[in-house]
């Protein structure tokens, strides 16, 4: 838990930290600019929000090219300071006898490097042929959208997520949004908290209202914040907070459960029995997968229709249905998890790699594990130094790769063995069962080996198969569809 402290190096120490803060305030504060001039003027301000949004619904090329460079417009900026924590966090990783600060991160699971890398490389073959019909589907689809021929390689601003780790607004029938118009986000906050105490977890704390920042800055005010949601334990004891910017749609209403299902893990491991450095999850993907899960659970057709989200008499094409989730939830973001952004932090760190391969080689694993491409460029757009995980939660990403994988896991055992339910078709709402089942699970902390405490909820190790289980149907819908097509690239 030290040991990217060391006490032996205060100097190091110190000199890490002060590059980390500069390089988060440089993140927080950073305006995006819609086409300046020649100049350098900015005509239009875009928050994180207005890129989403343009990413996802806009339909003119040339306009969804100009927000996805302004996305990338931060990443000159972000570049110098992002070298010299690559120099810092190695040392200090290396002053403890670790190869690489991404070796010590991934003494996290109780793995060597090569140990975790098989295993993220196994979950990429696992679900290749399913990725590799979802891509086929998908660049058909935007080619005609977009009344352009048909790519082998899907250019970035394609897709409606700055780095293309999920595929929003690609299924026109299924539009949550419309779902929360007539909602306040305030809403979105209150029945996240009311889907965990239906299973018996406590109410949230007053402080947790009064300490959290839960909403955007209202427009026009000089004070910036972090764009990218995160929950804290302040103090390892009642001081649970979180940040985010939650906004009426279902984007927010997903991410919400999520949040506060690291909020309700905190509180769940919160106790005597489990000390202060073992207040975590069982692994730092555990923490990851209990949120996801409750995204995946927060958006299943029961749910959202009991809580009168969704009306009784809408008609749900399943199929669509979990289209949507495959592309904008899981399978598009394995490759991007396990593969992209892991294997570029991999070379980073363990082979110290130079600052101009950095592009070069994002791009080749973009290219290779994503078949997504770079669109023209203008300029420098540093695309690995725009992501905010690689600034300041580095080296770990693939706990969201676990996180995927977990949830999938966990969610197929309740449906299956709790709920009797089909795991397509399901609702967590109200069972006190579900909630023991998850209270027992995040109890634990981190007091025992992540793999057991995994066997023994669910009777099964570690692995893909629940998830693909989950997508069969899909699978063979995807085949039907794609008949003819030109695969892969």
């Amino acid at each position: 838990a030290a040991a990217a402290n060391p006490g032996t190096k205060p100097d190091l120490v110190a000199a890490r930290i002060e590059a980390e803060s500069k390089q988060s305030s440089t993140m927080d504060s950073f305006e995006y600019c819609l086409s300046p001039d020649a100049d350098g003027n900015c005509p239009e301000v875009l928050s994180p929000n207005d890129i989403d949004n343009a990413l996802r619904d806009s339909r003119d090329l040339d306009e969804r090219l100009d927000v996805w460079l302004a996305s990338k417009s931060i990443g000159p900026m972000l570049e110098p300071g992002l070298l010299r924590l690559q120099e810092l966090r190695n040392q200090l990783a290396r002053e403890m006898g670790f190869d690489s600060f991404f070796a010590l991160q991934v003494a996290d699971y109780g793995m060597t490097v090569d140990e975790m890398m098989t295993m993220l490389q196994g979950w990429v073959e696992d679900i290749w042929p399913l990725y590799i019909e979802l891509h086929t589907w998908a660049k058909y689809t935007l080619a005609e959208r977009y009344d352009t021929e048909v790519p082998k390689m899907i250019p970035a601003h394609w897709l409606g997520n700055r780095w293309a780790q999920s595929w929003p607004g690609l299924v026109e029938s299924i539009d949550l949004d419309t779902l929360f118009e007539n909602r306040e986000p305030e809403w979105i906050v209150e029945q996240s908290e009311r889907f965990y105490t239906s299973m018996g977890f406590p109410a949230l704390p007053a402080s947790f209202y009064e300490k959290s920042d839960l909403y955007p800055v209202p427009e026009g005010s000089e004070r910036k914040k972090n764009s990218h949601a995160s929950a804290w334990h302040m103090d390892l004891e009642d001081d649970v907070r979180s940040l985010m910017s939650v906004q009426a749609n279902s984007r927010w209403f997903g991410t919400t459960h999520h949040e506060l299902g690291h909020i309700y893990y905190y509180d769940s491991y919160t106790r005597p029995e489990v000390p202060l450095l073992l207040r975590a999850g069982a692994n730092r993907g555990f923490h990851e997968g209990i949120g996801e899960q409750i995204t995946l659970a927060a958006t299943q057709v029961p749910y959202l229709r009991e809580i009168g989200v969704l009306p009784e008499d809408q008609e749900i094409d399943r199929i669509l249905w979990l289209l949507d989730e495959a592309l904008t939830q899981t399978v598009t973001f394995i490759p991007w998890a396990a593969g992209t952004i892991s294997h570029f932090e991999h070379d980073m760190y363990e082979e110290d790699l130079e600052r101009t391969k950095w592009n070069d080689r994002w791009w080749e694993y973009r290219a290779r594990f994503q078949g997504v491409s770079q669109p023209e460029r203008k300029g420098w757009p540093c695309d690995p130094a725009t992501k905010s995980h690689i600034n300041d939660d580095p080296a770990q990403y693939y706990d969201y790769a676990v996180a995927s994988v977990v949830k999938y896991q966990l969610h197929n055992y309740i449906a299956k063995n709790i709920l009797k339910q089909d795991p397509t078709f399901c609702s967590y709402y109200n069972s006190r069962e579900t909630g023991e089942f998850l209270k027992n699970l995040m109890a634990q902390g981190a007091t025992r080996d992540w793999r057991t405490v995994l066997v023994e909820a669910t009777g099964e190790e570690l692995s893909t198969k629940p998830m693909m289980e989950y997508f069969a149907p899909l699978m063979t819908w995807l085949q039907k569809e794609n008949e003819g097509r030109q695969k892969g690239w």
